[in-house]
């Protein structure tokens, strides 16, 4: 064969190679079901291997494996040394590798309960989930807690493979028991398409090929299938959408707007719209590595130019200017909560959804779900794990799309504002009706006036420490000097408040949560007013004081930590309350039960247990730079 044809042969195998569809998949179910053992028996059958690897693969399996010294298959995708000494899989595990016809992303997920996050995380992309069952055992709790995972986060074909038929004899009466209580479930659930094959990965019966140990089976093999299922996109409705990830400026002449294109298509000329802010233009160009395009289609990722000279930044949409996504900020939602302390209505996090990130807090957890029972339960907060139907508010509205419609424009997580953690996933159901119905009403007399007013510059003094530690006292004592300099200030006081604004509230995490939320926005009202607002709260939870100082402007809000041991603030007690917290019958009682979490970097920093009272009070007003302190003068 001369070069150049083989030259020709190689170039026309890489085409062919680049233009096969990618199915995405994962495997999924309970613990011990043989998805692992599954997907290396794809690799190994599909002859993805190289020698090295199937010499390794041979080695391992006489090490760690669980099939007395023939090919432990599982090995080839639980890598991490937990995984092969518990013989589980921990974490996803993700594999590559193609036939003829199609090339495949597969995911291979945890069956143990508690990894249930990671589980999601692989599904989120996914095309089609492969829900493994033991022929021994049928549908367990961990098959319909993935199965309702499944559903949540929009994949909607499914394929149930009923493994281990050799262990119950290839029994056609089995497999199909388990289909048809499968199939009941997908219903429940609201699947829309399931396959059945049953199988034994072990033995690789079903898996390449038809297997002649269950001629009663038509169907089918699990690679054909993979290879035929089709793969559904397109699911945004041909409204072109486009989240901009990057604004690229190379030079003083273009400046364009990259990113994926998540739904519909584009050409050059339409007329679009950037979201949230609504103004409109026309696509001049869209740029690619290889030159420009005349048009581009959901998946791609390109870089338009527009005809006029208008503001969008990472996060905004580009979208179809005849028919626009939606644009809220305030949503319902369905959350999977990943992180390890308990999600708390009111407490501020920053919320993920396309390119933007903005903060968010969950004002109202409508209820949870039984993943396993599919029941709606009452809930004040959501542990690891738990999925709840959620209220959202943002504090700016972003372009969406329910997730039902499209993944990147519904799709969101919740990261904690403290450690960066992701510590939920959701999808956006729909916004809710008072987001479009309520609007901010424009007054002419704004806080600067009233400030000028009053002669002075309107601050939020936030005190916060133990019960005891004598913020009461030292609030008390600065608003009496600045009434004497003639200052207009106002105390909210912790017990005061809670004998009319949050009297319904108790001591319990979420009830103290919404305690500092609601006083926060009290403050922010008194300072628009043009007060100086001394709060003074033990306000336990580092992330609510965060919360409370974002309502503010900066130089608005001052942390002052009255910093004084739990041994000093138990001796000053003349309420009791730290002994009744002792003998347990106080719950939740701050320092003793329930934790406080001091200040990380308060403006000011008072040491109560060494020095007197009225020194600190001067502190505080010395704090304030009454040099500046008078607005307008």
């Amino acid at each position: 064969m001369r070069m150049d044809d083989a030259g020709a042969q190689v170039a026309a195998y890489l085409q062919q190679h680049e233009t096969k569809g990618l199915l995405r998949f994962i495997t999924c179910g309970s613990v011990d079901d043989g998805k692992s053992t599954l997907i290396g028996r794809l690799l190994h059958d599909t002859r993805m291997l190289l020698d090295d690897q199937v010499s390794a693969l041979e080695a391992d399996s006489r090490r760690h494996g669980t099939q007395n010294g023939e090919i432990d298959f599982a090995l080839l995708v639980d890598g991490l040394a937990a995984e092969r000494e518990q013989g589980i899989t921990i974490d996803v595990a993700y594999r590559f590798f193609g036939t003829e016809r199609r090339k495949f992303i597969v995911a291979d997920c945890p069956g143990h309960e508690q990894y249930t996050r990671n589980m999601a995380t692989g599904a989120s992309t996914a095309d089609v989930a492969v829900v493994l069952v033991d022929a021994r055992k049928g549908l367990l709790t961990q098959t319909r807690r993935h199965s309702y995972i499944v559903q949540l986060l929009g994949i909607r074909r499914v394929l149930l493979a009923v493994n281990k038929m050799d262990l119950v004899g290839f029994d056609q009466g089995v497999f199909d028991a388990i289909a048809h209580d499968y199939r009941a479930l997908a219903v429940q659930l609201g699947i829309e398409h399931v396959d059945c094959i049953p199988l034994s990965a072990l033995r690789g019966d079903n898996m390449i090929e038809r297997s002649p140990a269950m001629p009663w089976y038509r169907g089918p093999a699990l690679l054909d299938y993979l290879e035929i299922v089709p793969v559904e996109h397109g699911d945004g409705g041909g409204a072109f959408r486009m989240p901009v990830q990057w604004v690229c400026r190379p030079n003083q002449d273009f400046r364009g707007f990259a990113g994926t294109v998540a739904a519909g298509s584009v050409a050059a000329g339409d007329e679009v719209v950037v979201l949230p802010s609504g103004r409109r233009s026309r696509v001049a160009r869209i740029v690619v590595a290889d030159g420009d395009l005349s048009s581009a289609q959901e998946g791609q990722a390109i870089t338009l130019t527009l005809a006029d000279e208008i503001d969008a930044s990472r996060g905004d949409v580009i979208a179809a200017a005849s028919a626009p996504p939606e644009v809220s900020d305030q949503f319902a939602a369905h959350l999977l909560w990943m992180g390890d302390e308990r999600l708390l209505p009111g407490r501020p996090y920053l919320l993920k959804v396309g390119s933007r990130t903005v903060g968010a807090s969950v004002t109202e957890i409508k209820h949870k779900v039984d993943v396993n029972t599919q029941d709606e339960l009452a809930a004040k907060h959501l542990e690891l794990n738990e999925v709840g139907v959620c209220n959202l508010h943002l504090d700016q509205p972003v372009a969406f799309a329910s997730y039902a419609d499209n993944r990147t424009l519904g799709g969101f997580i919740l990261i904690d504002r403290q450690t960066n953690a992701t510590v939920a996933a959701g999808t956006l159901d729909f916004a809710l009706r008072r987001a479009a119905n309520i609007h901010w009403q424009h007054l002419d007399v704004d806080k600067a006036a009233r400030a000028r007013l009053k002669h002075q510059q309107p601050r939020c003094l936030w005190f916060t420490g133990l019960s005891g530690a004598g913020k009461s006292t030292i609030a008390n004592l600065v608003d009496r000097k600045l009434m004497a300099m003639g200052r207009h200030a106002y105390v909210l006081d912790g017990d005061n408040v809670r004998h009319g604004l949050n009297k319904d509230l108790g001591f319990t995490d979420e009830d103290r949560v919404e305690n500092i939320r609601r006083v926060a926005e009290v403050a922010k009202l008194m300072v628009d007013a043009g007060l100086v607002v001394l709060v003074s709260f033990i306000s336990p939870f580092r992330a609510e004081r965060e919360m409370a100082r974002g309502l503010f402007a900066p130089g608005e809000f001052l942390e002052v930590f009255v910093d004084t041991p739990l041994a000093e603030a138990e001796r000053r007690d003349v309420k009791g309350l730290y002994a009744k917290a002792r003998r347990g019958e106080l719950r939740n009682f701050t320092g003793i039960d329930s934790p406080y979490e001091p200040p990380q970097a308060p403006e000011l920093h008072l040491h109560a247990a060494e020095t007197d009272p009225v020194a600190m009070a001067d502190a505080v007003i010395a704090a304030l730079g009454l040099d500046g302190f008078d607005a307008g003068l």
